[in-house]
């Protein structure tokens, strides 16, 4: 019987023909100045596709350019060397791996194909494969299998896990930790490999006993925050050595473990210590003295909230707090006394955000194996611990043709292609230990993902806030996720499945069949027709095929904040956000910059039916005033349209429901979570966000953050909302700064973005 191998079609690349000769070329000088004006990142006549912005030419420049053991020119000065890097190592690793492709002709097809997606800026891998794919092919190896052997057979890995050998090419990880010091200790090692080379990484903590109960000494421990102290300290210090980016982290800890009341203030407690040096006269940044005196400011920090504790807080019930080893309840208080410290704490400094445990282990494909204990940095990746996960974007405006339709077959290949470039790359990276390299190879999870949503609904003329845009963004996320299940499935039949499928069969269908039930609450009226029969008939595929060949991967998909690849990518919105603003800043060659309309603005008003003079003559107005209200040619009834997440004096701001309503349409076809943080104004009370928490469970959400306009180091910590507040001088007016170039940043799904270089702060 001939053995089945993974059909590569030409799509975008004619056969023969080369996707670098598809596009005008022109070289650029790249300059990225800090905010006294000093040259942060030079370098001369850069080489990109004349279409990329001087921004992405920045960004591929300097973040991505590999800048040592280039033939001849030593570094890398073209963005088609950096591509070809990363193309030329997934081909070749499909090829060495075997059974992807029939041949190397078909691999050669696949690869073309890959090449022009990235080149198009249609996709885009996460940073750690741009940092590092393609680097270890220059040293001298015998064969991959002298570092790499994977056997079968055994289901064992034997791996020397060097990522000058093997490069990490994983954004996302999730680290289990034991409650001994050994295991504490361990996982700051491994936390501090994958800060190293750009990655980030998650865990739960709740395991670690409290300072309310014994050692096996017979002594007190020093309890959870002690230790969170600790690996804090150590995320901050690779942080400020890393040459990538910041220290990713996040920390999870469960509603009933003995200090979580502590855990809940913690940050906001260092927060208050900070603002205290600030107005004795340190200075304010992030990176200044202050903060680094402080604790708690290099992770995110979740609470892992049940099912029980959400129907106690509604019911006004007591709560348990437990003894992590024999379940003794310690200590016992009304839930909604929690709840409320939960709401104020978020109200004063954004954190904790909320994860919410039964519904993602209702979704979740193998729950023979484990519960999911924890997600990564920004919330998206969701699954067991000691696995990780590669990440890729789709740019969704990139297949919005002129009339304004959208292009659904070239964006149901460029799926198909980047999810299968994923899949190789599980076998081609390294792992920071035996436990991560052995679950990311018997579960193969992968995150394909989208950005730019917000453009692509204000560039067809619909509101972010209406049933019409939730009906898109819950339709696309479905063709999405079923091409990427069905693309797992058709793998499965020529590799075979994951190792963990037999054992997680009949959940992983059963989350299947809920994805392929879930078709039935889009709004289909609102889409193109046909589209409904099409996607239905996709996930029938995918669970036919599902049940016939298994699956691949035990998870596919996840919504990203696509903080720096979105900015490589020319994306005016990252992940699942709305547009920001209606004005941007364009960069300019050489340095400096301009201000500009948003690039959605004039095609929006086209989608509307407005003539030329209307057009010119809005677009006029919204430079001047950064709104569309009051525009004498604007009409009124389409000003939905043109919310954003912030506005001019307060005006056409999008509501913090919406944020939430537009998550929970996409939440049902996503394997994982979302990142994202739901924006309330300065005005928001603790009830707001806790109504903002609350609905979240109740539509289904995973996991959700909040941040109320001004908290964030410029909010004083010991007011409450009936008193007067009244500013520290110091520390009023604060914004986030870039600890690279020094510029303002921007805070989108959860991470403080620098849009002068690319650096993305806080998340991975």
């Amino acid at each position: 019987m001939k053995k089945y191998s993974l059909h590569s079609p030409s799509y975008f690349v004619a056969p023969g023909k080369n996707p670098e000769t598809m596009f005008q070329w022109r070289k650029v000088d790249c300059e990225i100045r800090n905010r006294e004006g000093h040259i942060f990142f030079e370098m001369k006549n850069v080489e990109a596709p004349a279409d990329w912005s001087q921004l992405a030419i920045d960004i591929a420049a300097s973040k991505y350019f590999r800048k040592v053991g280039v033939p001849k020119s030593k570094h890398e000065k073209s963005v088609r060397q950096l591509i070809n890097r990363v193309v030329k190592a997934v081909a070749a690793s499909s090829l060495r791996q075997g059974g992807y492709f029939v041949n190397k002709k078909a691999a050669d097809v696949f690869a073309k194909e890959l090449q022009y997606i990235l080149l198009s800026q249609r996709g885009a891998f996460n940073s750690p494969v741009w940092f590092n794919a393609g680097l270890w092919e220059s040293y001298k190896i015998n064969s991959p299998s002298e570092h790499f052997a994977w056997d079968e057979k055994k289901k064992s890995i034997q791996a020397t896990h060097n990522a000058y050998e093997r490069p990490q090419c994983s954004a996302c990880f999730i680290q289990s930790v034991d409650d001994s010091i050994e295991g504490i200790f361990d996982l700051a090692k491994t936390e501090a490999k994958l800060f190293k080379y750009g990655s980030g990484t998650g865990s739960n903590f709740s395991k670690i006993r409290s300072r309310y109960e014994l050692t096996s000494a017979g002594g007190t421990s020093s309890g959870l925050i002690s230790f969170l102290e600790v690996l804090d300290k150590g995320a901050g210090a690779i942080k400020s050595g890393g040459t990538t980016r910041r220290a990713a982290k996040m920390v999870v800890v469960d509603i009933d473990h003995p200090e979580v009341l502590d855990f809940i203030d913690w940050k906001m407690r260092e927060e208050r210590k900070a603002h205290l040096l600030i107005a004795a006269g340190l200075s304010p940044e992030f990176e200044g003295e202050a903060y680094k005196t402080v604790s708690g400011q290099n992770a995110n920090n979740s609470v892992r909230l049940s099912d029980a504790f959400m129907k106690a807080v509604e019911k006004e019930a007591p709560w348990k707090l437990k003894a992590r080893l024999t379940g003794k309840v310690l200590r016992e208080l009304p839930a909604r006394e929690v709840w409320k410290k939960i709401t104020h704490a978020a109200w004063v400094c954004a954190d904790p955000g909320v994860q919410f445990h039964d519904t993602i282990n209702k979704w979740h494909t193998c729950a023979q194996t484990d519960e999911i204990h924890s997600s990564n940095p920004c919330s998206e990746y969701m699954f067991l611990d000691d696995s990780a996960c590669n990440l890729s974007s789709i740019n969704l405006v990139k297949f919005l043709a002129e009339d304004g339709s959208f292009d659904f077959e070239s964006f149901i290949h460029t799926a198909r292609t980047l999810f299968v470039a994923q899949e190789i790359l599980v076998d081609y990276s390294s792992y920071p230990t035996q436990k991560i390299a052995q679950n990311s190879h018997d579960y193969r999870p992968l995150g394909l993902g989208f950005a730019n949503l917000g453009s692509l609904l204000m560039q067809k003329g619909i509101a972010y806030d209406s049933d019409e845009g939730r009906a898109w963004a819950g339709a696309l996320t479905a063709l999405l996720t079923g091409v990427a299940y069905l693309t797992s499935a058709e793998i499965a039949r020529a590799k075979g499945t994951f190792v963990g499928y037999k054992k997680n069969r009949s959940s992983m269908l059963k989350v299947m069949k809920m994805h392929e039930q879930a078709l039935k609450k889009v709004t289909w009226s609102y889409l193109p027709q046909g589209l409904d029969k099409a996607v239905k008939n996709l996930w029938k595929g995918v669970l036919y095929n599902g049940a016939k060949h298994g699956f691949r991967n035990a998870q596919a998909t996840v919504i990203a904040p696509t903080g720096t690849i979105g900015l490589l990518m020319d994306c005016d919105t990252t992940g699942i956000e709305p547009d920001f603003s209606l004005i941007k800043f364009k960069k300019l060659a050489g340095g400096g910059e301009v201000q500009i309309v948003n690039q959605s603005v004039a095609p929006a008003l086209k989608a509307l039916e407005y003539s030329q003079e209307e057009i010119t003559a809005i677009l006029k107005y919204v430079e001047d005033y950064n709104t569309v209200v009051g525009c004498p040619e604007f009409h009124e009834e389409d000003l939905a349209v043109f919310d954003c997440a912030t506005g001019a004096s307060g005006q056409r701001v999008l509501s913090p429901e919406s944020h939430v309503k537009m998550m929970a349409a996409v939440q049902p076809f996503i394997s994982g979570a979302i990142s994202k943080t739901v924006n309330l104004p300065n005005s928001a009370t603790e009830e707001d966000i806790g109504r903002i928490y609350h609905m979240s469970w109740k539509l289904g959400l995973k996991a959700v953050a909040v941040y109320r306009d001004g908290s964030k180091q410029s909010q004083p910590l010991n007011v409450h909302k009936a008193q007067k507040e009244e500013e520290s001088p110091a520390a009023s007016n604060f914004t986030m700064k870039c600890p690279e170039c020094g510029s303002d940043t921007v805070l989108t799904s959860g991470c403080y973005r620098c849009p002068n270089c690319g650096t993305t702060v806080g998340c991975s």
